[in-house]
């Protein structure tokens, strides 16, 4: 079978660990993320949808969202007491987005991109920049987040946060508790198992940008991102069978949300992303195909119609 994505395996001795939950090997890794990315703080989280949670927990605002999305973008601002306003952007899928623009400070969404310098070159002093840890994202682990900054009192607010709402100490006996907060850290696992992969990360973005212009070559197309590689077919469900059938694996990213009663009791006309989520299927892409598995889907692509 031809993986839609590499999921690279890793055997942890937790024996190196200080701490099986939050040891040293955390603020390893969120160091070393914020030197790879530019930022000065970092908070690593359970996952990136608890960070989106806490960014915009009790704001009490709409926020727009694009209606191709992942759904745990709206779950994390809906728990968090808002609510959502679907967006006909299609464009931002496999890049990084600004989720919100507040008064002085945005939240940029960059759960399917990571690149050197990138908060250096995306955001402000204030800004906070969300990223995920998924199996399947750039920098993936057994899940998990990170948020970044260059201001320290809101990294400092989401580190007691995480930690049940207690000031942070490395001896447990020495924590104060200051507000009512949440388990959301990430633990030594988690930690351990994205900075292995961090550190990879230069090498996985040649091979993929490699991977990316033989395809938009081969496809005729002009994708940019390095984390999905999304084509659009008339007919999705008879060529994501066919592709099964010659073992290509291949998915969907992302269903259009504002069709979903769960999201949104009122339709509303949003003509591309309901294109987008009836036609949009992703092809393997990711740093171990070998030539010859690329040259097979390829092959088998350039059978169907592709909607440009």
């Amino acid at each position: 079978m031809i993986q839609l994505f590499n999921i690279p395996s890793y055997v942890i001795d937790t024996s190196n660990f200080s701490h099986l939950l939050h040891g040293e090997v955390v603020e390893e890794f969120e160091s070393k993320f914020c030197e790879y990315v530019g930022a000065k703080y970092a908070c690593s989280v359970s996952s990136a949808t608890n960070a989106i949670f806490l960014a915009f927990l009790n704001k009490g605002m709409t926020i727009n969202v694009p209606s191709v999305i992942p759904p745990v973008v709206c779950n994390g601002l809906i728990t968090g007491g808002n609510k959502v306003n679907f967006t006909d952007n299609t464009e931002w899928v496999g890049d990084s987005y600004i989720l919100h623009q507040f008064e002085d400070y945005k939240v940029i969404d960059s759960a399917q991109k990571v690149q050197r310098d990138q908060f250096k070159n995306e955001a402000d002093d204030k800004d906070l920049m969300i990223f995920s840890f998924y199996p399947t994202k750039p920098v993936g682990s057994c899940d998990g987040g990170i948020i970044v900054s260059n201001d320290w009192s809101k990294i400092q607010r989401f580190k007691e946060s995480t930690l049940n709402g207690m000031t942070f100490s490395k001896d447990n006996w020495d924590r104060k508790i200051k507000f009512p907060g949440y388990k959301m850290y990430m633990n030594s696992v988690q930690s351990q198992i994205a900075l292995k992969n961090l550190e990879k990360l230069d090498d996985k973005n040649n091979k993929l940008l490699q991977i990316r212009d033989f395809y938009n070559d081969r496809l005729g197309a002009q994708n940019t991102s390095n984390h999905l590689y999304r084509i659009n077919v008339k007919n999705r469900d008879k060529f994501i069978e066919d592709m099964k059938q010659v073992d290509i694996q291949t998915g969907i990213h992302y269903a259009a949300l504002h069709e979903n009663p769960v999201y949104n009791t009122k339709l509303r006309n949003l003509p591309k992303s309901t294109l987008e989520g009836k036609t949009t299927v992703s092809l393997p892409f990711h740093e171990m195909l070998t030539e010859e598995e690329l040259n097979t889907v390829v092959e088998r692509v350039q059978k169907y119609a592709i909607r440009s």
